[in-house]
């Protein structure tokens, strides 16, 4: 414990920094890091979760209870369980490169992702100094159509750390995680987002917990003053349990046209009278975005 927390209250509320099997590290609010338990019923806490907790007689803290949560980023264990490992997520800053060359159908499932999560999404091209050598005309048009559905995209070079100002500034003061496929910079650009990450690793390392690995989410409090949820876990999350609504939710070019459709459970694939593929077919909807909505609906 740090000096403040010999002042803590018997009970308070805080945020969970990172979790090490039933042990957390709470920040309260003014007195440091709090080393806590979590009560056997709260297996499913998760970085970023804002908790009760209580100290015991004997000196210890435990977690009593989890708050309302906005949202919650789950992925399987290795034995196929859902397991939360990031709640309360504003943004999800997703990066794509120029090397290896953009996968837009992969993009599409991290923006369905945060629809789902009720999450922003940021759109940062890393090693914009390889854009104009390597962008074809096709992901150029594909990155408008991202524009024109309401995502934001920053160009920056996290090697020669170009543009980290601006997603620092797109960021604010809330909440984020990074996301993408792998080769893309994802390390680079949250390492250097975190230019004092070693202070926190630090911190933790004082409390005398001796398994912190890179598995664990931790969360960090940028300069800007938002929050960033980190790990490599975090990072390369795929979309699991996508189902027709989710997906369909995911394009919202398509809100202007949803009940216009002859069959109320119309799938915009093989349906007559469909105002989806209408749309489609009157330039109204991106024929790019349609078709790679078709290959995620083929793999539901």
């Amino acid at each position: 414990m740090t000096e403040n927390t010999l002042l803590l209250p018997p009970s308070g509320i805080g945020q969970v920094i990172t979790r090490f099997g039933a042990d957390l590290l709470v920040e309260t609010n003014g007195f440091g890091l709090l080393r806590c338990t979590a009560r056997r019923k709260l297996d499913h806490i998760a970085c970023g979760d804002h908790v009760q907790w209580e100290r015991q007689a004997q000196g210890n803290a435990v977690v009593t209870s989890i708050l309302p949560r906005r949202n919650v980023l789950e992925r399987p264990d290795f034995r196929g369980k859902l397991r939360a490992i990031a709640a309360n997520i504003d943004l999800l800053v997703v990066v794509a490169s120029w090397q290896p060359a953009p996968v837009w159908e992969m993009l599409d499932r991290y923006v369905i992702a945060a629809r789902r999560l009720s999450a922003d999404v940021l759109l940062v091209m890393n090693k914009s100094d390889l854009r104009a050598r390597l962008s074809t005309a096709e992901d150029e048009a594909c990155l408008q159509e991202y524009l024109q559905v309401g995502v934001e995209i920053l160009h920056v070079s996290a090697g020669q750390r170009e543009g980290i100002g601006e997603i620092l500034a797109a960021t604010g003061e809330r909440t984020a995680i990074v996301v993408g496929q792998s080769g893309v910079g994802k390390s680079s650009i949250a390492n250097c987002l975190l230019p004092d990450e070693n202070i926190r690793v630090g911190t933790i390392a004082e409390t005398g917990e001796g398994r912190h690995t890179t598995t664990s989410a931790t969360l960090y409090r940028l300069p800007s003053g938002g929050l960033l949820i980190d790990s490599p876990g975090v990072r390369d999350f795929g979309l699991t349990g996508l189902d027709f609504a989710t997906l369909e939710a995911g394009f919202p070019e398509f809100a202007p046209f949803l009940g216009e459709c002859r069959f109320h459970n119309c799938t915009h694939n093989h349906e007559p009278g469909c105002a989806i593929k209408a749309a489609v077919s009157a330039g109204n909807i991106p024929a790019r975005r349609f078709s790679r909505y078709l290959s995620l609906l083929g793999n539901l």
